[in-house]
């Protein structure tokens, strides 16, 4: 698989929003709720530190839940299969966030909160 246009398309996004670009492999793991290909909008995605063979990266539809089974493994390259368009924002470093919709909006912010390390895992 050709990932160049998704590479290009993540630097465009980092320096939209003045940020530096972090090259996520498509091998990785993000979490994504189970009613993400709903339709339900907006999406949301943030972005704490890469760990093991996971991205960081955790997205999903609609209003967040705290509940233990929300969010779902799944490699990146399946993504590109399903949802395309949000592969543009992975290259994001830690400590990001975006929210879009179907109509055009588009927010990136960065939130200091993602970047402090769970001391309390258990």
């Amino acid at each position: 698989m050709d990932n160049k246009k998704y590479i290009e398309e993540q630097k465009e996004i980092c320096e939209k929003y003045n940020q530096d670009f972090f090259e996520t492999n498509f091998d990785l793991k993000i979490g994504i709720s189970d009613n993400f290909k709903s339709g339900e909008m907006p999406l949301n995605g943030l972005r704490h530190f890469p760990e093991g063979d996971t991205s960081g990266w955790y997205i999903w539809a609609g209003d967040y839940s705290d509940a233990d089974d929300f969010f779902k493994p799944i490699h990146i390259f399946y993504l590109i299969e399903i949802f395309p368009e949000i592969i543009k924002y992975l290259g994001l470093p830690a400590g990001n966030r975006f929210l879009i919709d179907d109509k055009g909006y588009e927010d990136v912010w960065f939130d200091e909160n993602l970047l402090v390390y769970d001391t309390q895992k258990s």
